[in-house]
């Protein structure tokens, strides 16, 4: 019998997931049949998801709760704003629940359109889980060594990853 690999930076995981909000509200989970796949140690999951992954085995579960400041980031107030409508290229539709990206003096933002108020148009550059305390309920499915090249492309390839 072999020892079970322990997750750790450079290792290929797949793992089941569910994740909920402090109300019970399921956001995201994984299917039986699409497990998610990731390269463990190069920032793919929020850190605190991947801080409590650490060590894990194959058949491990873990519940695990994750504060803002170690998911998604705390809400920015300054990332709320009002642009006129004059801003946005003419004849484009403009509805809530549209992305678009900007550059800022801290990169590429996405924001989120969230209303129309004459010609104001209000956007969110939050992450729509920005603010929210996560928890997961987690099963490792597979732990393994990461090949040269998905080391070099800092992401999985083959089954659940890009090919």
């Amino acid at each position: 019998m072999t020892a079970k690999e322990q997750i750790a930076k450079n290792k290929v995981i797949s793992i089941d997931y569910c994740l909920k909000n402090d109300a019970g509200v399921e956001l995201d989970k994984s299917t039986p049949k699409d497990p998610l796949f990731y390269l463990h140690g190069v920032g793919q999951l929020v850190p605190g998801l991947e801080k409590a992954l650490e060590g894990l085995k194959t058949g491990d579960k873990k519940t695990v709760t994750v504060s803002p400041s170690e998911g998604y980031g705390e809400l920015n107030p300054s990332l709320k704003m009002s642009i006129d409508r004059s801003q946005f290229p003419d004849g484009d539709p403009i509805e809530p629940g549209m992305q678009f990206v900007a550059d800022t003096d801290k990169g590429p933002v996405t924001f989120t359109i969230e209303g129309i108020e004459g010609t104001k148009v209000k956007v969110d550059g939050n992450h729509p889980l920005a603010g929210v305390t996560l928890h997961f309920e987690i099963e490792v499915r597979s732990v393994r060594d990461a090949t040269k090249e998905e080391l070099t492309h800092g992401h999985v390839h083959g089954p659940g990853g890009h090919h």
